[in-house]
């Protein structure tokens, strides 16, 4: 078992963040109707990863190894989200499909209605005090990564 109380506070960030977060996500899809983009679902990939890690850490050696995947998964899902957020202000325009609506210079104008997404990544669906969801995973998660592995680094933890 991780024997430090910081080790063991690193394995409890990396075992109830993600699930915190992944249950927003879908209380906000189901529940208030903000569906996902694809880089939303690009921004869920890493929590899942990092759910499994977390419970390797409680059952199996080498039980810090699986915090600190945990915590870099965790960390890669706010990376990602930081990087939607900053599409979402227009920081920058985003690598996919559904970053931009077409235009008919693209194509016949049918096409470009045709081709237009659902759900576009460079709008945020909701907002609080200006930082979209996009922004609060990027915020959450990277300081959550960060922290567990801060909390790993520590003198005296071991295994």
């Amino acid at each position: 078992m991780i024997g430090t109380p910081s080790a063991r506070a690193a394995r409890w960030i990396v075992a109830v963040v993600p699930p915190l977060l992944l249950g927003g996500a879908y209380v906000g899809q189901y529940a208030f109707g903000l569906y996902p983009c694809e880089m939303c679902w690009w921004q869920r990939w890493p929590h899942f990863a990092a759910l499994g890690f977390a419970v390797l850490a409680f059952l199996a050696p080498p039980y810090k190894l699986w915090v600190a995947l945990a915590a870099l998964a965790i960390v890669a899902s706010g990376l990602i989200g930081g990087f939607h957020a900053g599409v979402e202000y227009g920081w920058w325009e985003g690598i996919t499909g559904c970053a931009k609506i077409p235009t008919a210079s693209e194509g016949s104008a049918l096409d470009a209605i045709l081709a237009t997404p659902l759900i576009r990544c460079d709008v945020a669906p909701w907002s609080f005090l200006g930082v979209s969801l996009a922004g609060f995973n990027f915020i959450i998660s990277v300081t959550a990564g960060i922290a567990a592995l801060a909390l790993l680094a520590r003198k005296g933890n071991a295994s």
